[in-house]
């Protein structure tokens, strides 16, 4: 029986009771991974949690060092190789968690600095992420969608070459979908965190949940007009806006959060129909509000950030059964629509917005049918399952052998003598381009005088 490798799962996120989506997302790729490896699951922030299946470790540049000497296998997200750039000197094997195409997040978060600053902070994402899949030897993304933009990507870095191609023509063993998941258990509510709880908020109200952060590129202006609209007719129609500050300190609050609260304070909603809450819900406790709600929303922007995002807030509403309307745009809205699992509007539609909330909470036939669909296909979407194509691969994968090749060809004599000769082609052509120039230029001079 081969050994059990050992497994580094890294992150920069934090890993506390209270996680946004990419520490749960290493949190449960490190739970999945400890059932055939011996894992270590790291952040280079700040780390709290424990598990009894693997260490959890609050990492420094010095602790870092001996975890990845320990590892055979590094598994990451963010910018860990920008960070640490030793990490991509050494031979081991190294997956690239790309789900987030942070290069055009980047395009909205950024609108807010200076025409300097957004450039520079652009350019620097995308450094980031050519160094990761330049140096990775296997690579996961969110969805097929996502997987043809970054095989874009990976073309114009050089990763699809003839030696990766010839390894797999479908590059599926370079890079593979494993989007976000669901928790194997269905959800279990301990108390009532929302109805009958949050003052304004009754029992027999219908809640409509926003279930994580607000960010520069979602749209909840569109949402809280929608629901200002719908109150009128539905007194008892309520919006709940679950993140509020983001667990990671260095994730600051954004433009988009001050203007959705403001828009509801100015249309007399704050406290009455429209609620924020003001901390983040801890992982653990999040079935407590999912559970008071009557229906999941997201509401987005019409840019590039949308046609390749995958929405993980919508998972949790696929775990807690609830239906879902969402801006069309995105891999979920497609999933929405064919599957039937909510209702799909328009970008910036107030009144589309608003017609599909009232028609999804208020038709309760339509609504049971809908939480039905919505539980049946939520089984295809398990961290077991989403996640089996790293389990492969965490057992069985090796060095990427378009990388190896290039290692082992950088100090042969063949290299350097092919190396001489192009660059006797480069001198041979430009003297040939030159000259003739230089002789333009002299009669030129000649003509001149």
């Amino acid at each position: 029986m081969p050994q059990r490798r050992r497994v580094l799962v890294v992150t920069a996120d934090s890993l506390a009771t209270r996680m946004a989506g990419p520490a749960i997302r290493a949190f449960e790729i490190a739970k999945q991974l400890s059932k055939v490896s011996d894992v270590r699951l790291v952040s280079t922030t700040h780390a709290t949690l424990a598990h009894p299946d693997f260490d959890v470790i609050e990492a420094t540049a010095e602790t870092l060092v001996s975890d990845v000497e320990w590892s055979d296998v590094i598994v990451f997200q963010g910018h860990l190789l920008a960070s640490f750039p030793w990490i991509k000197k050494t031979d081991k094997i190294i997956v690239a968690d790309i789900y987030d195409p942070m290069h055009l997040e980047q395009l909205e978060q950024g609108k807010d600095l200076t025409p300097v600053q957004r450039l520079a902070g652009s350019v620097d994402v995308i450094r980031v992420l050519n160094e990761q899949i330049q140096r990775a030897d296997y690579m996961l993304c969110a969805s097929e969608k996502q997987r043809d933009f970054w095989l874009g990507q990976l073309a114009s870095v050089g990763r699809v070459n003839p030696v990766s191609y010839d390894h797999d023509p479908s590059l599926r063993k370079l890079l593979d979908v494993a989007p976000f998941g669901l928790d194997g258990a269905a959800p279990v509510q301990r108390r009532h965190a929302i109805k009958g709880t949050v003052p304004g908020i009754g029992i027999e109200d219908k809640v409509i949940l926003w279930g994580g952060g607000i960010y520069n590129w979602f749209d909840p202006l569109t949402l809280v007009k929608a629901v200002a609209a719908l109150a009128v007719r539905r007194p008892n129609v309520r919006l709940f806006f679950l993140g509020g500050q983001h667990p990671n300190p260095n994730v600051p609050q954004m433009r988009m959060a001050f203007e959705a609260r403001e828009l509801a304070e100015r249309l007399g909603l704050l406290g009455t129909v429209v609620f924020f809450n003001e901390g983040w819900v801890p992982y653990e406790e999040r079935a407590d509000f999912l559970l008071d709600a009557d229906l999941g929303v997201s509401t987005h922007l019409d840019h590039l950030e949308t046609a390749f995002s995958f929405r993980t807030r919508i998972l949790d509403y696929l775990w807690a059964s609830l239906p879902i309307v969402s801006t069309e745009g995105d891999t979920f809205a497609e999933l929405i629509v064919e599957n039937q699992l909510g209702k799909v509007v328009p970008a910036e539609d107030v009144a589309a917005l608003e017609l599909a909330l009232e028609q999804v909470l208020f038709d309760s036939e339509a609504h049971a049918a809908t939480t039905a669909r919505v539980a049946a296909f939520a089984e295809a979407m398990r961290w077991p399952t989403v996640l089996q194509p790293l389990v492969n691969f965490c057992l069985t994968g090796e060095r990427a052998p378009d990388l190896v090749q290039q290692v082992e060809l950088a100090g042969s004599s063949r290299v350097r003598e092919l190396e001489t000769r192009v660059a006797g082609l480069e001198t041979s052509f430009s003297w040939r381009v030159t000259k003739p120039v230089r002789v333009l230029s002299d009669l030129a001079r000649k003509l001149r005088f």
